[in-house]
């Protein structure tokens, strides 16, 4: 798998596939079906399967079983000897390594539609996003997301061996001595706005765990700790783009700024009781994680260490991102909670719909703040988790570029 003249498949013409844009939607749909569904639960509550919430999500699942049966059939069964060369064999059945990993997160999506039913219906109408079915659909998600990107360095990586030594990991892109320029731009566009639906993905998975009221307490941070220096290692390493983690944060960062300023102009109104906030519209996810801070500072750091052995860089890299988002998100929870942030922009207005008067949420305090030792320790904790995040998102990245089928 490491050389051009092995794996020929390469694209002709300048335009990305069809069928990397369909993945694109596919992801893109459950993305924001995700939060739509959250806001409905905040909102409405749970009344049915079939919303709208629930279809954009599932929709994901459906385009990656297109995708994918299109191209098991066609580097299986067809004459595209060119697609069956950057292919693997599963089974009997070919295709690249990123349909298959798509596949499977389509089937876990659709296998998790009923088992989120029954578990409602077992356990009540709401419950926590981390329940069985939620994880399982959410990992469906991200295995559809990460097959698509696979397929995406694919391409660009055997666009990388054509050329050998033309495209650095220092160059802004890859382009001008690759083969096909222009399209390589527009897959490492592609693959950079992928990446930045992976980060938010990894939020929403640890938006539990970083609620405002919850950022005085260390297990945010090591929540952070253990989730995003990963998927920010994975970036920088496989996309080759210097400025990866900013520009993956800062899409994460504008997705739910936008999602802030954009449903609470949508009418909706509490089918579920008790109701102990009466609302009107549909309630917006909390500010995001000022992740483009620390993101700035491990790109900065990534760029001058490419010499270091990469426990070396993980060990500076994990005490980093721990100093800067503690030294940025603390404070800014203040901020969240004081009367300064009461406005449509930072969306500290909106509460859900069976919100207490007396909780920690409307109330505007901090649930069982961490200080003295307590917080001490958890920050070192959190500094380890994220050493070994960030080892194994560069240890993995650096595999990734290497993948051209």
């Amino acid at each position: 798998m490491s050389s051009a003249a092995q794996h020929p498949y390469t694209f002709k013409s300048p335009n990305i596939p069809w069928y990397l844009w369909v993945g694109a939607i596919g992801v893109t749909s459950a993305m924001l079906g995700g939060a739509w569904d959250v806001s409905w639960h905040r909102s409405i509550g749970r009344d049915t399967f079939w919303t709208p919430a629930h279809l954009m999500i599932q929709a994901c699942g459906i385009l990656a079983g297109v995708i994918g049966l299109w191209l098991v059939a066609r580097a299986t069964f067809g004459k595209d000897t060119e697609l069956r060369a950057a292919s693997v064999n599963i089974f009997g059945l070919r295709a690249p390594l990123g349909v298959f990993l798509a596949g499977w997160g389509g089937i876990a999506m659709v296998t998790s539609a009923p088992f989120d039913n029954w578990w409602h219906n077992a356990y009540g109408l709401d419950v926590k996003i981390v329940s069985p079915p939620h994880t399982l659909l959410i990992l469906g998600i991200r295995a559809v997301a990460i097959g698509m990107m696979f397929l995406i360095l694919a391409a660009m990586n055997r666009a990388a061996a054509e050329t050998p030594g033309a495209l650095h990991l220092d160059s802004e892109m890859w382009g001008t001595s690759a083969p096909n320029p222009a399209l390589f731009r527009r897959l490492q566009i592609l693959f950079l706005y992928l990446g930045g639906l992976a980060v938010g993905g990894q939020m929403f998975f640890l938006q539990e765990y970083t609620w405002d009221v919850a950022l005085h307490q260390t297990s945010a941070y090591i929540a952070l700790g253990i989730g995003v220096p990963m998927v920010f290692g994975i970036l920088y390493e496989s996309s080759r783009y210097r400025w990866a983690c900013t520009v993956t944060s800062a899409i994460y960062m504008a997705l739910i700024i936008g999602e802030i300023l954009i449903l609470p102009l949508v009418p909706a109104q509490p089918k579920l009781g008790p109701v102990f906030n009466p609302i009107t519209h549909l309630i917006p996810a909390k500010f995001p994680v000022l992740l483009i801070i620390p993101a700035i500072a491990l790109d900065l750091l990534w760029q001058r260490t490419k010499s270091w052995k990469t426990w070396q860089i993980a060990v500076v890299s994990g005490i980093l991102f721990t100093a800067v988002i503690f030294a940025v998100e603390w404070p800014f929870a203040n901020f969240l909670l004081s009367k300064a942030s009461q406005n449509r922009f930072f969306g500290t207005i909106y509460f859900d719909y069976n919100a207490r008067a007396t909780g920690y949420d409307r109330g505007r305090r901090f649930f069982q703040p961490d200080s003295g030792f307590v917080l001490y320790k958890g920050l070192g904790i959190a500094s380890l988790c994220a050493m070994a995040s960030t080892w194994l998102g560069l240890t993995f990245g650096r595999w990734m570029r290497g993948v051209q089928r």
